[in-house]
């Protein structure tokens, strides 16, 4: 998945890329409205991230002439303007999502990873907390599976592995990302733990001859989804 980042805040347009990196998007960035739009021309991006106010072009700007040109890539803007005529203006000018500064980062992700999924990008159905990828499905509320006829219950970790795992199908997850999504900071476990819970998850959720989702990609991390993966 590739998203473009326009902010002229520096200090948190570095950190913001860095993160959405380590979720396994490709990020391109760019610091003012001129050269984003350059590379909104020029790119094919799959979500574009803009600061409302920019310098040289500002990004309601630029979401009205991408609809003008009658391109629907999703489009979150991040503003600090709070006002309902503000929110109704960038709206109007074709914007899919609205996120007011100052912002916590989870909630950042959550609406990248919406938006991604109503402009079907992402190859997974969410209906009242319900995710399914494949013949698998998964109600995160309960904490239970579904596959092939089976009921399958889950513990804490392994519900919150197996959801992280569907809302990022087909992506490279790290040891690191994966720790960072299923443990707060300071309480992270050592990489033997991540391994010894992907054990246990494959041995619920892959009986018999049922396909392959979780995938191991040598020295980097796991992928998850029915589609064989060649290792690195």
């Amino acid at each position: 998945m590739r998203i473009l980042l326009v902010d002229d805040e520096v200090e948190l347009t570095g950190p913001l890329s860095r993160l959405l990196t380590r979720e396994g998007y490709t990020v391109d960035a760019a610091y003012d409205g001129t050269s984003g739009n350059e590379l909104v021309q020029a790119g094919s991006y799959d979500l574009l991230i803009l600061d409302w106010m920019l310098p040289g072009k500002t990004g309601l700007e630029i979401c009205q002439q991408l609809r003008r040109q009658g391109k629907t890539t999703p489009v979150l803007f991040l503003t600090a303007k709070d006002t309902l005529d503000d929110r109704v203006e960038g709206l109007d000018a074709g914007a899919d999502d609205y996120l007011v500064k100052p912002f916590e980062l989870r909630e950042l992700l959550a609406r990248v990873r919406a938006l991604l999924r109503r402009s079907g990008s992402q190859s997974y159905e969410i209906t009242t907390g319900r995710l399914t990828v494949a013949d698998l499905e998964l109600d995160c509320e309960n904490q239970i599976a579904y596959r092939q006829g089976r009921m399958i219950e889950l513990s804490q970790k392994e519900s919150q592995l197996l959801q992280y795992f569907m809302e990022n199908p087909g992506q490279l997850l790290t040891h690191a990302q994966i720790l960072q999504s299923l443990w707060q900071d300071g309480e992270q476990p050592n990489s033997n733990v991540i391994a010894a819970l992907i054990r246990l998850l494959r041995r619920k959720i892959e009986v018999g001859k049922e396909t392959t989702l979780i995938h191991t990609v040598y020295g980097k991390g796991y992928r998850f989804g029915a589609a064989s993966v060649e290792p690195y």
